[in-house]
């Protein structure tokens, strides 16, 4: 019989807050974290801005001479990782640490080191280049270096599935502890992606907003007027535990996982295809997985990335499960708020769903000022709405065609 999985601990920074208290704040106010870049000269890029964390003192949670040889997404999971466990209230020692494990998920990993050691080589040839580059590169180093840190020795891996990856390993943490293999995951993704090299690529494939002059208003999941989706930054985990551990120790439990799926689009690289007949299929069997059907579902937290064809897409695929804007839950995109966090979305959008059960408050999608052909859901829009939640699906979809949903709902026992 699968055991039952419940989360106990929440760590995020984004570009709304560098905790959790500020994040959830910011959500609830309906606030946008998106600024002009200021992480380099973006003057002559199309697009320059994005959703850069702001007065975050990596120096909090690591020491100078850590600063110099790990690359933000390490240091935004350390971080995240030493909130979420202050949160839980979990302690890692010898008698646990063979039962605690970590999975996290990168799409991208250290490519801002790779492009700052590449111009090391460049200008001053092969033997000055960092000894540390490969270790702050690998996206699997996040992990590892959570697993040194806290002194977790179970079960250890990384997701690469792009803007699925934290959906994944969420879901792959989820598993570990049902089948017995662990009884506690660090779990979620981390990303620090806002950097020359990737502002460049995605101006270069189309998909990131131009929207320089208006900043705050470049995110806009489902408006007639979206143009791209914006690049975030940042870190979302959450501690995951084994149900009659979490109650033996007393543990305060925030929700539980209920059930979680992953499909392929199996059709290009980069786009959906039209009705996203592979993310219906995803959202279907979370729901068998979870033992729920379409109408216990409260709200969806959308993928909803400020594209056109995602946001048409995916209000396809809801409408394929759940039915028409007077059938469907409710529906937003967080992404409005913090940007795209890639690798990291699904971490920071697993931490706002399993808030949105524990204070009851679904967050809005905001710049949704005309929704635009096709997207007919109750999406909504521009302010927080207070209800009941007592389950919430959580999409991720990711290039390569990777769908990810996962079920969290309220705890009871």
């Amino acid at each position: 019989m699968r055991k039952r999985v419940v989360i106990t601990g929440l760590g995020t920074v984004n570009p709304l807050g560098n905790n959790l208290k500020d994040s959830w704040k910011g959500i609830c106010a309906g606030r946008s974290g998106i600024g002009a870049i200021t992480r380099f000269d973006a003057s002559g890029f199309k697009t320059k801005i994005a959703g850069e964390l702001k007065g975050f003192d990596p120096l909090s949670f690591v020491e100078a001479k850590e600063r110099r040889r790990l690359d933000d997404f390490i240091i935004y999971a350390l971080a995240c990782g030493q909130m979420a466990l202050d949160d839980s209230a979990l302690t890692i020692d010898h008698k646990n640490g063979d039962r605690v494990g970590i999975i996290l998920g990168s799409g991208i990993g250290g490519i801002s080191t790779l492009e700052k050691e590449h111009q090391v080589l460049l200008k001053s040839g092969p033997k000055r280049i960092s000894p540390f580059t490969i270790p702050a590169v690998l996206p699997n180093l996040a992990p590892g270096n959570l697993a040194i840190r806290f002194g977790a020795k179970g079960p250890i891996s990384c997701t690469v599935t792009a803007c699925s990856a934290g959906n994944n390993a969420i879901s792959d943490a989820f598993r570990a502890i049902s089948y017995g293999y662990a009884d506690a995951m660090i779990t979620g993704g981390a990303e620090a992606a806002i950097s020359p090299l990737a502002i460049s690529a995605f101006n270069a494939m189309r998909a990131i907003s131009t929207r320089n002059d208006t900043p705050e208003e470049a995110s806009r999941p489902f408006d007639r007027d979206r143009d791209g989706f914006v690049l975030g930054e940042g870190c979302g985990i959450l501690i995951l535990e084994e149900m009659t551990k979490a109650l033996d120790r007393g543990a305060r439990i925030y929700a539980e996982i209920a059930g979680t799926a992953s499909t392929c689009d199996a059709y290009h690289i980069a786009a959906p295809p039209p009705g996203h007949p592979g993310a219906a299929k995803c959202m279907e069997l979370a729901l068998q997985d979870a033992g729920m059907i379409p109408a216990d579902i409260d709200y969806i937290n959308a993928h909803g990335t400020s594209t056109p064809l995602n946001d048409l897409h995916e209000t396809e695929a809801i409408k394929r499960i759940f039915g028409s804007h007077n059938k469907s839950p409710a529906v937003s995109s967080t992404k409005s708020m913090t940007g795209h966090l890639l690798g990291a979305a699904g971490g920071i959008e697993a931490v706002f769903s399993v808030m949105a059960i524990k204070e009851g408050i679904i967050p809005p999608t905001i710049n949704l000022d005309n929704p635009g052909d096709g997207c007919d859901l109750d999406y909504v829009p521009q302010r927080a709405r207070k209800g009941d939640v007592r389950a919430v699906l959580s999409n991720a979809f990711g290039f390569g065609g990777v769908n990810t949903s996962i079920i969290f709902k309220k705890f009871e026992e």
